[in-house]
């Protein structure tokens, strides 16, 4: 790469809020709860203080997981949660992230998860994945097997990781934990 962002990749693990577990609702159809849409605009507006706004966002199609994108969004934004369940709105006033709903990231597997992310776009200096438990923790911890969290990420949970090579080369190269936000105890 000739633009300098090539040892200055950040990737951003982010919990989906606590959802709601009504019978009756697919798996995949549940909804964050208030605390859950609080707690991931509570995260997003974490990420914009610290300044780890993605140039890309890979998210899970489940509703709750895109509640939890959209309510980081505006909270890195300073909006409070977003009421709907469409993307939408730039966080910030910089561009807005490519964000792409990906099937695979629903009920995936830690290889998936991490054959996703080295797919990602070589020029994409900050890539936010919006998952689900035990996937996402445990890319986490396949990353840094000393700095994760062994217990894994809460709901609304945030860590971030220094990717010191490639996209292409994650989880062979170092990507030790620099960063982490949780919104409650």
């Amino acid at each position: 790469m000739t633009d300098g962002r090539a040892t200055a990749r950040t990737l951003v693990l982010l919990r989906h809020g606590k959802a709601e577990r009504p019978e009756g609702i697919a798996d995949r159809e549940r909804a964050l709860t208030e605390r859950g849409h609080a707690d991931a605009a509570a995260a997003g507006a974490w990420l914009a203080r610290h300044g780890f706004l993605p140039d890309v966002v890979l998210c899970s199609p489940a509703r709750r997981t895109r509640q939890t994108w959209q309510a980081a969004e505006s909270g890195m934004a300073g909006s409070g949660p977003a009421e709907s369940d469409t993307a939408g709105g730039a966080a910030g006033n910089g561009p807005k992230p490519r964000v792409r709903y990906e099937p695979a990231v629903y009920a995936a597997e830690t290889a998936d998860l991490l054959d996703l992310l080295r797919a990602t776009d070589p020029d994409a200096g900050t890539v936010l994945l919006v998952a689900h438990n035990p996937g996402i923790s445990l890319v986490s911890i396949v990353l840094d097997r000393v700095g994760a969290d062994r217990e894994g990420l809460r709901t609304s949970g945030v860590v971030v990781h220094r990717v010191t090579g490639d996209w292409a080369d994650l989880g062979t190269a170092p990507a030790p934990v620099t960063a982490r936000h949780t919104a409650r105890a």
